[in-house]
C-alpha cells in the first residue's frame, strides 16, 4: 500500500499561524510521524527531545500517575497546539506522560531547532510563548477542577474538551480510559455515565459517548473549560466556529503574535447546540 501523505502545516493551527520568513524557519525541519491509540510520545522522567504538533483530529492527553498506580489528565492536547518542551526550553526531563487518546498524523521538530528558530523571530517567540501561558493555563484550571469539582463536571469538562477538538459529537472513548483521566474506578463512572445519560446530555455506547446536548452540558457543568477556552481566546486569538472546533483565527493570529491590541479585534463564536 502507497504511505500516506505527510500532514501539511494547515492541518496544525499553530503552524499555520506562522508566515513567511517564520513558517520557512521551521518547515524544513518538521518531520511526519504517527501514533496509534494509546501511544506514548514521551513518559515521565524522560528527557523531552522534540516538539510534537497532533494534526487534524489527534489527540493527546498529559497524564500524572502517582506511586500507588493511579492517573488523572492534566492537559488534553488537538490540533490547536503541541506537546513536549513547551513551557521549558526542551531537553528536560518530563514532569507528565504523554498519552495518544485519538490516533492520528502528527509533526514533530527537534528541540534545539525550534529554539533557534525563537531566537531568529520574535514572532515565532511570541506565538510559542502565548501558547505557553494558555497551555499552563489549562494545566492550572484542570487541577483545580479535579481537586474541587464532583466527578459529574470533572466528567463533563473532560467531555466538552474532546468535542471541540475532534469537532464530531461521536467521541471514540472507552470508559476504562475515561476513568483512566478522572482518576476513578470504571464502575463509579459507569453510575455517573448512566445519569449523564438520563439526563438527556450524553448517549453511552461500546466504545464511544456520543453528545447529544451541549449547550445543557455547559449549563450544568463547571465553569473550567469555558475559562480555558476564554483564555485561549483572549491571549492567542483562539475561536470556535459552527463546527467546534478549536482553532486560531488565521486572519488574526499573524497580528495577535505582533500586536497586543489585536486581542480586542479577536471574533469568538459559541459551539451550535448539540454539536
Amino acid at each position: 500500500m502507497p504511505a500516506e501523505p505527510a500532514p501539511s502545516l494547515e492541518s496544525n493551527l499553530l503552524l499555520k499561524a506562522l508566515r513567511g520568513f517564520d513558517r520557512e524557519l521551521l518547515q524544513p525541519h518538521l518531520e511526519a510521524v504517527s501514533y496509534g491509540k494509546g501511544g506514548t510520545i514521551f513518559e515521565a522522567g524522560a528527557p523531552v527531545t522534540h516538539i510534537t504538533f497532533p494534526c487534524e483530529h489527534a489527540v493527546v492527553t498529559l497524564v500524572i500517575t502517582t506511586s500507588d498506580g493511579r492517573s488523572a489528565e492534566t492537559a488534553t492536547i488537538g490540533h490547536e497546539g503541541a506537546v513536549g518542551g513547551i513551557v521549558s526550553q526542551g531537553y528536560v526531563p518530563a514532569s507528565t506522560h504523554a498519552v495518544v487518546q485519538i490516533a492520528g498524523p502528527m509533526l514533530r521538530i527537534e528541540a534545539a531547532t525550534l529554539q533557534e528558530a525563537k531566537r531568529q523571530s520574535r514572532h515565532v517567540r511570541d506565538l510559542f510563548a502565548r501558547y505557553s501561558d494558555c497551555l499552563l493555563a489549562q494545566v492550572l484550571q484542570s487541577s483545580a477542577c479535579n481537586a474541587l469539582h464532583p466527578i459529574e463536571q470533572r466528567c463533563l469538562r473532560w467531555l466538552q474538551t474532546l468535542h471541540d477538538r475532534i469537532g464530531s459529537p461521536v467521541l471514540p472513548i472507552t470508559h476504562e480510559l475515561l476513568a483512566a483521566m478522572l482518576g476513578v474506578q470504571r464502575t463509579y463512572l459507569t453510575r455517573i455515565l448512566r445519569v449523564l445519560q438520563e439526563q438527556g446530555l450524553i448517549k453511552v455506547g461500546r466504545g464511544r459517548i456520543t453528545v447529544l446536548d451541549r449547550r445543557r452540558m455547559e449549563e450544568v457543568s463547571c465553569d473550567c473549560h469555558a475559562r480555558v477556552r476564554d483564555h485561549y481566546r483572549t491571549v492567542l486569538g483562539a475561536v470556535y466556529d459552527d463546527s467546534g472546533l478549536v482553532g486560531i483565527d488565521p486572519h488574526q493570529s499573524r497580528f495577535v503574535a505582533s500586536d497586543p491590541e489585536a486581542d480586542q479585534r479577536i471574533r469568538f463564536v459559541q459551539p451550535s447546540p448539540g454539536r
